[in-house]
């Protein structure tokens, strides 16, 4: 797997990628919290089916993108990000794939810039606009209650206390098995930062701290595919279900039976096949 470099305005970010340099791009963004490492069971399928497959380490998360004001976070910022990915791999249309908070950002650039993209997946995560409606008034109120506690200045502190028993348990208690995977995530988030240079969970808490997730999108009109696992603890049903009223493009909800919150990593073999067939009919 390819190690690279993409220079977006001041920033510098870090990626994985995969794939003849040719090959129509798909970029694909990790969540919280995670990094690129997520996707590396699908950057080597989508390599293999001749897909440039590039997924970056996002801001907060890269050491070259690290701003410190909280407020440098905001999702247009995220979402202009995503853009400058492309424009550095000089690419004007490609398909967009998000985890998480990866899909959020995923969901906003195409509400704003569908006419990047040639295809959407989003795992896991529904549109933003049920998704607030539910925390407002439904069963996601709940279910992200947690988000409250990932604001809060001493969050950092919480999560690594005791050798990161809490975020080891949020790996572990949520659906990923995966020890590699828990160990490598362990180590980047237990990186302390310096003075001017948050470190990675800093980083990718400013994520939370910097939006309420009241945004304005239009209709999503790329080909989409939403994939959601029946098992994640942090995102329900409802939202789940009523993403299918945003998209006004061709679109399939795909169910699976059973699945957390980590699909690309708890069942790559799935997911990598839906997503190379949602990607090829296009």
């Amino acid at each position: 797997m390819e190690r690279l470099d993409l220079v977006v305005g001041e920033y510098t970010f870090s990626a994985r990628a995969g794939g003849p340099p040719d090959g129509e791009l798909v970029l694909l963004l990790h969540g919280f919290p995670e990094t690129s490492y997520e996707w590396r069971h699908q950057i080597p399928a989508l390599a293999d089916a001749g897909l440039r497959a590039v997924a970056p380490d996002q801001r907060g998360y890269a050491s070259g993108a690290r701003p410190e004001p909280v407020d440098a976070y905001t999702i247009d910022q995220l979402a202009a990000d995503a853009l400058g990915f492309a424009d550095a791999l000089g690419v004007d249309r490609f398909h967009l794939v998000g985890h998480d908070w990866g899909g959020a950002v995923a969901w906003y650039v195409a509400g704003h810039h569908g006419h990047r993209l040639r295809t959407l997946t989003v795992v896991s995560t529904p549109h933003l606009v049920p998704f607030a409606q539910s925390i407002a008034e439904g069963e996601q109120r709940e279910k992200s209650a947690y988000m409250l506690a990932f604001r809060d200045p001493g969050a950092e502190a919480m999560f690594l206390a005791d050798d990161a028993a809490l975020l080891r348990s949020l790996y572990e208690g949520s659906g990923l098995a995966d020890p590699d995977a828990v160990a490598e995530y362990l180590r980047v988030f237990g990186e302390p930062g310096t003075p001017g240079q948050p470190s990675a969970l800093t980083g990718g808490l400013n994520w939370y701290r910097a939006t309420d997730f009241r945004v304005s999108m239009g209709p999503v009109t790329t080909p989409t595919l939403y994939v959601w696992g029946t098992d994640d603890i942090a995102l329900g049903r409802e939202a789940a279900e009523a993403t299918a009223a945003h998209v006004d493009g061709p679109y399939r909800f795909e169910e699976l039976d059973g699945v957390s919150h980590w699909v690309p990593e708890e069942v790559p073999d799935r997911l990598n096949a839906l997503l190379l067939e949602h990607i090829q009919r296009r």
